[in-house]
């Protein structure tokens, strides 16, 4: 079973910056993808960002060059840096790992931006 836990929200102030990570953990066969989605109260979870494992990356189109994801592949580790934060960027932040196998998800990291 996979195991996957964020870490790294919390509250900031609108134009700073937060660092989210993501470990993995148990027997991940065939992984494809990783991504960051988050939801916001009353809205739907939408897709953050995502890596696969040939470097590939895509942004949610509200990201507009605020974030960056990267990983630790070695270590089955993903990691979200944003910048540049805004009031709407509150929600919880969930990390996935995608594999052939399994279709693993965290309880979610809840960040807030607010003066």
């Amino acid at each position: 079973q996979v195991q996957v836990v964020e870490s790294g929200g919390g509250l900031v102030q609108p134009g700073k910056s937060l660092r989210l990570s993501c470990a993995a953990s148990g027997q991940i066969f065939g992984l494809r993808e990783m991504n960051w989605f988050r939801q916001a109260p009353e809205m739907q979870r939408e897709l953050v960002a995502s890596i696969d494992t040939h470097g590939r990356i895509k942004y949610g189109d509200f990201v507009k060059g605020r974030f960056t994801i990267s990983r630790d592949g070695a270590k089955n580790l993903i990691f979200l840096q944003m910048d540049s934060l805004v009031p709407e960027d509150t929600g919880i932040y969930y990390c996935n790992f995608k594999s052939m196998s399994n279709d693993a998800w965290g309880q979610g990291t809840q960040v807030t931006v607010s003066s």
